[in-house]
């Protein structure tokens, strides 16, 4: 899981794009399908659970070094401008907005997001919290920030946080950071979350929680399913499964039919049957070493700068910046 609307970017969002996982061999929904307005709702529940961990973690981070980020982002006197994808409500980044207004009198804030109801919500709170913010918005996917985020003026300081590059396979992560760089001046910086390896109890529960918050948030995709695409799934019919791969370092989430039964989509005119047992996948969160970050940074043209850890060393903030091979060669 990420950030409320981390993950809600897609291209080609059509119905014959968001559900043609479902007609696969080991069949799969897009993540983006989880953060509707309910499982945003359902999200945010989930950060107050004792069994997740990373919110707090990362908040960890941000507030005892989101100073020492800063001053390693840019050198005393350098503007710097901070730019968020998949924002959501921004609320722990308030801790490094507050970092930002210490070294400057003043900054610019872009949130971006697919969901446009917390986007406003956030930006109506930051502007009536800090003196000396410009917060500007931006609604869409990741890819149509791009010129918002390049139209930065200031040193830019991308923020990617929540551990959000974990909802993707490694390399379809270093895709999307490529994919970012020329957004980016030579001098940027990447802000980049990222969940730890650890025992894999923990992270079991953090996914899959006594109370059942985590269950009912996947379980919402099928009833949004339902509802914008015309389908007939049971909300009974299907169970929630956290498993880790140790192997890969990932946990994987999954809805798995109960019993066998037929499907309709209703805005495809299609059936798909499902036997005892069959799983769709719905989401990805990978687990990270040193290592692992630096191959997938490296793959999107970044390089690593430093490591900040919470007190419990469960979660990394890394600081990136554009590798000397991507930046612009000058004459």
């Amino acid at each position: 899981m990420a950030e409320a609307g981390d993950t809600a970017q897609v291209d080609g969002d059509g119905p014959a794009d968001a559900l043609a996982g479902l007609f696969a061999p080991h069949k799969s929904l897009p993540s983006w399908l989880l953060y509707d307005d309910a499982g945003c709702a359902l999200y945010e529940r989930i950060t107050a659970l004792p069994e997740y961990y990373l919110p707090r973690a990362e908040t960890d981070i941000l507030a005892h070094q989101a100073d020492a980020i800063l001053a390693q982002a840019a050198e005393p006197g350098v503007a710097l401008a901070l730019a968020e994808i998949g924002a959501g409500t921004a609320t722990r980044t308030e801790l490094l907005i507050a970092a930002a207004l210490r070294r400057q009198s003043k900054c610019v804030y872009l949130a971006c997001d697919i969901a446009p109801a917390p986007l406003a919500a956030a930006a109506s709170r930051l502007r009536g919290t800090f003196t000396g913010l410009e917060v500007r918005t931006f609604a869409g996917t990741h890819g149509d920030a791009g010129p918002a985020i390049a139209a930065l003026t200031e040193r830019q300081v991308l923020l990617f946080l929540g551990s959000s590059i974990g909802n993707d396979p490694d390399p379809k992560a270093g895709a999307l950071l490529a994919a970012m760089r020329p957004w980016l001046r030579d001098d940027a910086r990447l802000v980049l979350g990222t969940d730890l390896k650890k025992d894999p109890r923990v992270l079991h529960a953090a996914y899959d929680d006594a109370q059942g918050v985590t269950a009912a948030f996947s379980l919402n995709l099928l009833a949004r399913l339902n509802r914008e695409y015309g389908c007939t799934f049971r909300l009974d019919a299907f169970r929630h499964v956290a498993e880790w791969d140790a192997a890969a370092a990932n946990i994987e989430i999954f809805l798995v039919a109960q019993g066998p039964q037929h499907v309709t989509i209703g805005e495809l005119g299609r059936d798909i049957a499902f036997v005892d047992g069959e799983r769709i996948h719905i989401e990805t969160s990978a687990k990270y070493d040193a290592a692992r970050v630096d191959r997938i940074l490296a793959s999107g043209g970044f390089e690593r700068v430093a490591t900040f850890l919470d007190s419990a060393e469960r979660y990394a903030i890394q600081l990136a910046q554009v590798a000397p091979t991507h930046r612009i060669p000058t004459t």
